[in-house]
């Protein structure tokens, strides 16, 4: 996944500025795919630069709004399709290969920091959720599909690290 293909597909709905882009990773992508105000108008100057983007409209002060090009929506659908092996990384579980160097007391506090921060992120999961004006458009569908995903996960960690921790020493 990357930033490009993140803004490629928040394109398909409607033309957007870089601020209103900006917002949307904030309010929904966030959780999936962060990205800072520089990452993001960057990106922006390259998709344009590769013709998968372009500026439809300026407005004062310099906003731009950006509209995707068919070489836009060619480069998101054969991404979205393309077949690729997925490598997982997970710098959850490298340390849990590596706690047996820490004492018991500080690998429960690891586990019980696991379940604290799942527990957040299920907070902020529901507060997108009651917040979000779900429509019946493709991004609220999805949307709503990964949102789903997110409690999930949340519950199967939390889950998984009160099972943990009876498993310490």
């Amino acid at each position: 996944m990357s930033l490009r293909h993140a803004v490629l597909g928040l394109l398909v709905e409607h033309p957007a500025s870089g601020y209103d882009l900006m917002r949307q990773f904030e309010q929904s992508l966030a959780n999936v795919w962060p990205a800072t105000q520089s990452q993001l108008y960057g990106e922006l100057a390259k998709l344009a630069a590769d013709e998968q983007v372009t500026v439809n409209a300026e407005g004062p002060r310099g906003r731009k709004e950006y509209a995707i090009t068919d070489a836009g929506r060619a480069e998101l659908h054969r991404w979205l399709l393309e077949e690729r092996p997925r490598r997982r990384r997970d710098d959850l579980l490298l340390r849990v290969f590596f706690l047996g160097t820490v004492t018991p007391e500080e690998a429960r506090g690891f586990m019980e920091r696991g379940v604290k921060q799942m527990d957040e992120l299920e907070e902020q999961l529901r507060t997108v959720e009651q917040n979000t004006d779900w429509g019946d458009n493709d991004l609220s569908v999805y949307g709503r599909i990964a949102l789903e995903w997110g409690m999930r996960y949340a519950a199967m960690h939390r889950e998984w690290a009160h099972w943990a921790k009876t498993q310490l020493p």
